[in-house]
């Protein structure tokens, strides 16, 4: 019988990938759910775990995934939410300009699949009488920073996963389950390529991050992932734990 404990990660690329990667390194077992196919089969063949692909703001691809990851591996010990958008290209922005579509679909992909998500690995994890879920937050949830990044959608999203994280953490600590969330601040991602290619939010980085004078690295968030995940952080619940390289205080 194996057993190493299974992460289930949502998503399949930038801090989700970096900490699916790490978990593997450590002897972790490591199932990957999200939208893409391709990208879910490349990082589960690269940490030998395995996949589900689907939309997960879809209850039943939700459901599916951890059906599988049971199946596969027999058991899920934790659940790291890390799969989200920018909702930018759908519309979202200030809230004067945003769109219904931008709107409710940052809000589906950002915050329904985290509570489906959640709501489909409770089970296993309440029978067993232990787990830890991460929930994606974000350092725009907590301190605003409307010249460059008003887009309150997404930011509505965030506040909801830190609001939720912390009813969970206090309705299932009785239980053995601690869920907290991480709150990042601008990484090198795919979502943020915008902001990579624009040379005045590169230069306004150097002093909004200026821990790392720039963008922040998939790895720091994946390190301090790993660490809320793991038995270190066996008393840590209902924390936002903020890797932002000192935006808040910048």
């Amino acid at each position: 019988m194996n057993d190493r404990p299974v992460w289930l990660i949502t998503g399949a690329t930038g801090m989700a990938a970096a900490t699916a990667r790490l978990a593997a390194e450590r002897g972790l077992r490591v199932f990957i759910a999200s939208l893409v196919e391709e990208e879910c089969r490349t990082l589960a063949e690269s940490t030998g775990g395995a996949y589900q692909a689907g939309d997960l703001s879809v209850t039943a691809c939700a459901n599916a995934a951890v059906a599988r990851c049971l199946e596969v591996f027999g058991r899920v010990d934790a659940l790291f939410n890390a799969a989200g958008i920018s909702g930018r290209r759908y519309g979202d922005g200030p809230v004067h300009e945003c769109t219904d579509q931008g709107w409710d679909t940052t809000l589906a992909v950002n915050l329904r699949s985290v509570f489906l998500m959640c709501r489909a690995a409770l089970g296993p994890m309440l029978e067993r009488k232990r787990g830890a879920i991460l929930n994606m937050a974000s350092v725009s949830a907590l301190s605003p920073e409307p010249r460059h990044f008003a887009a309150h959608a997404y930011a509505a999203a965030k506040g909801g996963i830190v609001a939720l994280t912390t009813s969970m953490a206090a309705c299932y600590a009785p239980m053995g389950i601690r869920v907290n969330a991480i709150a990042p601040g601008l990484v090198r991602t795919p979502m943020s390529r915008r902001a990579q290619g624009d040379a005045g939010i590169i230069e306004f980085m150097k002093t909004k991050q200026p821990l790392v004078e720039g963008f922040i690295e998939p790895e720091d968030v994946a390190r301090a992932a790993v660490f809320l995940l793991s038995d270190d952080a066996r008393a840590i619940t209902g924390e936002t734990f903020v890797v932002d390289a000192g935006w808040r205080l910048s």
